[in-house]
């Protein structure tokens, strides 16, 4: 187990857009709903094209690695209709996922306006957002429909998104799970934060060695496996 890097002080007294993936982000990847969306994946892919579970897992990472997203790869290599897709993968079962009024709470002290960011569908972060009880947080929430199917970490993706909500990226932080996703907001001039699962170098099995490089990079301004107790240290003294 490879512990967290030290923490560095850095200055979020500018922030005044606080951008928030959804999946393994807002809440922990020990609830393991991320596995039941890959799974889904994986099973409507096979079935879709024919192929083996095998064989359509490892079409399904390696679009994922080349596009961003599964989807982005199926619809540019196979023509594929993401509606139905979308509706697939985000029929997850959430009762592991209990409401969160604290993190609720730190996020209420936050100045200024928090948006969710996420490869997903705006269904699906409706719902883990009204579970969480933390929907009334959020002034709105950016999906895949809403950036035409660019997803993160495309450059192309960003700048569609604070074009959207008139965000000025050096007054914004986002927070994501994985660090590639933070790299091109990083060049923009956002604040970035990693969250990882708490006491774990890494997420959990699902997750392939090469989704979580680049947690050391020097783009990633701040790590934390507590996403609660990081907004709270932002809170003025």
């Amino acid at each position: 187990m490879t512990s967290l890097p030290a923490p560095r002080a850095v200055d979020f007294t500018h922030v005044d857009t606080w951008v928030f993936d959804l999946d393994n982000t807002l809440y922990p990847p020990g609830l393991d709903l991320w596995r039941q969306i890959d799974l889904r994946m994986r099973s409507y892919i096979a079935d879709y094209l024919g192929l083996s579970l095998d064989d359509a897992f490892a079409l399904q990472k390696g679009y994922y690695r080349k596009y961003g997203t599964s989807l982005r790869g199926l619809m540019i290599e196979h023509g594929m209709d993401p509606d139905p897709f979308l509706a697939n993968a985000h029929a997850i079962d959430l009762a592991s996922l209990d409401p969160a009024p604290e993190l609720g709470e730190a996020l209420g002290a936050l100045p200024g306006r928090k948006l969710v960011y996420t490869n997903g569908s705006r269904g699906h972060a409706d719902q883990v957002l009204a579970k969480l009880g933390i929907s009334d947080r959020f002034a709105d929430v950016h999906d895949i429909v809403a950036a035409e199917f660019h997803p993160k970490p495309h450059e192309t993706a960003y700048r569609g998104f604070l074009a959207r909500f008139e965000v000025d990226p050096a007054r914004a932080a986002m927070f994501e799970d994985l660090a590639r996703n933070l790299e091109v907001p990083a060049q923009l001039g956002m604040r970035t934060v990693l969250v990882v699962p708490r006491g774990e170098a890494v997420s959990p099995a699902d997750r392939e060695a090469w989704e979580h490089e680049g947690r050391d990079g020097a783009h990633i301004d701040v790590v934390t496996d507590d996403l609660t107790a990081f907004l709270n240290s932002l809170r003025a003294p």
